[in-house]
């Protein structure tokens, strides 16, 4: 029996329409440059400001002078923050797991001040006590075993040196934002599915719980979050369809500190080696 034309054309319509679906929808992956849509360096350019206003004022807080310290970034990506701390005076080794990043941050990288490596924040083949500051971005919201990472960063630091971090709170309302909008629903995903997971966010006092333990004294907690949580969506769905850049995002986005707020979604927090007790997370 042959096909009728009404059914061809059904046929050929169903196949043109999955066609047209999938020349739309964008290819999503970390670390990789071109068109792909990397939602990994997309945060790292959105929290490029807000992590440097967090250093300006942590640094005239515990007395820690940039000029002549050395400083690590683990999970580095593509060496965004770590050229920012190179360009306030830091002698900056930046760390990532993946060869693929740190290939892009030295394609990127046009200075000096910075030197690149690949190796996890779980085994950093780096001296003991040999940084001023270390900082851990885009890790303790991705790793199985944060309790490592913590002990690897109090290793190498000196005493009365300083860890900060940045990562993801544990709420119905980070749910919704990582697990939800960047991964999983089709107009804002910018995340492969599975980078993120509920059990991998962690409180703020389960943190500081982990940083007692390795010897690493909670000076501060504060949240951070988009001055308007509108531009996120308007910057992750413009993103998704091409009609913004990389570059173009942070301004979008607009991230701001709240010290005194309480982190519903992400915040950032410092610590120091062999230092005393402070405000432990809210």
């Amino acid at each position: 029996m042959g096909t009728t034309p009404h059914v061809a054309h059904s046929a050929r319509t169903t196949r043109t329409a999955r066609t047209q679906r999938a020349a739309r929808t964008p290819r999503i992956a970390v670390d990789v440059a071109g068109t792909v849509v990397d939602g990994r360096h997309i945060r790292a350019l959105t929290f490029q400001s807000v992590r440097l206003d967090y250093l300006r004022r942590l640094l005239g807080e515990s007395g820690l002078a940039a000029p002549g310290g050395r400083a690590l970034v683990v999970g580095s990506g593509r060496g965004v923050l770590a050229r920012g701390l190179a360009r306030l005076g830091f002698e900056v080794v930046a760390a990532d797991a993946s060869p693929a990043a740190t290939d892009l941050a030295r394609e990127a990288h046009t200075g000096s001040g910075v030197t690149y490596v690949t190796m996890p924040a779980e085994e950093l083949a780096l001296e003991t006590g040999s940084f001023d500051l270390v900082y851990c971005a885009d890790t303790l919201e991705i790793t199985e075993r944060p309790g490592t990472v913590l002990a690897e960063a109090a290793r190498v630091l000196r005493p009365g040196g300083v860890f900060v971090y940045d990562t993801v709170n544990r709420t119905p309302v980070s749910r919704l934002v990582y697990l939800g909008a960047f991964q999983t629903f089709p107009g804002t995903r910018i995340m492969p599915r599975g980078r993120y997971s509920a059990r991998r966010m962690r409180r703020p006092a389960e943190l500081a719980e982990g940083l007692g333990r390795v010897g690493l004294s909670v000076r501060d907690v504060s949240s951070f979050k988009p001055r308007d949580v509108r531009s996120l969506v308007r910057a992750a769905r413009g993103r998704r369809r091409g009609t913004l850049t990389d570059e173009q995002l942070p301004g979008l986005v607009d991230m701001v500190l709240e010290p005194e707020g309480r982190p519903v979604v992400t915040y950032l927090g410092y610590a120091v080696r062999g230092g005393c007790d402070g405000a432990a997370g809210r």
